[in-house]
């Protein structure tokens, strides 16, 4: 079994297999995060949720499959690149034999490693900046308290070189995700000659629908203030 999963296809297979999983967190992901632009109290009962989810136990369960995940796809993709190299192949999907089709070699593909790499980086300043950012307790407005996460990511977003950070990974994460995503498909054989340009299309739009969504939220919590968010953007700044 072990043989399988660590031969040229299977590889292939798990890049393809942990690519979706790790695109179905960044949707959810992102959609947590748009709770920043509504205002603190979201936010940080957002946050709470996901923190006492099962007494607690959710979040280091999900933790623990995110991490395995994001290390079993680095690690197939790196070894099928490599390997490709090797072999003066470069375009891993580029044999017509294998997938019916001829390369679609683009600059995004040509840099999945170096964006892979990069984003990786960023994800382990991120936990570190705001995972374990020293958030304070406030009252959760029923007698309780709740950690104040929002005004951990406001202060950082209220820095401008760490908004141009974020806006540039974020662009990295688009060009990642244009070429990930089709290439999902193809890495399972759910692709052919007919449907390429249909996904190669889908795989634009998801690209630029996440890179624009987790991008713009820094921008606007720069340029607001942070806790003012969609309301002040509503109000005209007032």
């Amino acid at each position: 079994m072990s043989h399988l999963l660590w031969s040229s296809v299977g590889k292939k297979l798990l890049t393809g297999i942990t690519g979706f999983l790790l695109m179905g967190f960044i949707i959810a992901h992102l959609l947590g995060n748009l709770t920043l632009l509504i205002g603190p109290a979201a936010f940080n009962h957002y946050a709470h949720f996901l923190e006492t989810l099962f007494h607690g136990w959710a979040v280091y369960v999900f933790e623990v499959g995110l991490i395995a995940f994001f290390v079993t796809h680095a690690a197939a993709a790196v070894t099928v690149a490599v390997a490709d190299k090797a072999k003066a192949r470069p375009q891993a999907y580029a044999k017509k034999e294998d997938a019916g089709f001829t390369s679609r070699m683009s600059f995004s593909s040509k840099s999945m490693i170096y964006t892979g790499t990069l984003i990786a980086l960023f994800v382990i300043w991120h936990v570190k900046s705001f995972k374990f950012g020293g958030a304070l307790p406030i009252p959760d407005g029923h007698g309780g308290e709740i950690k104040d996460l929002y005004s951990v990511v406001a202060a950082a977003f209220a820095q401008p070189l760490i908004v141009g950070i974020y806006v540039a990974i974020m662009i990295l994460l688009g060009l990642h995700l244009r070429h990930g995503f089709w290439s999902a498909f193809q890495s399972l054989g759910w692709t052919n000659k007919r449907w390429l340009p249909v996904l190669e299309t889908l795989a634009m739009v998801f690209a630029v629908v996440m890179a624009f969504g987790f991008l713009v939220i820094p921008i606007i919590m720069y340029f607001t203030g942070g806790d003012a968010g969609v309301h002040h953007l509503s109000a005209g700044g007032r």
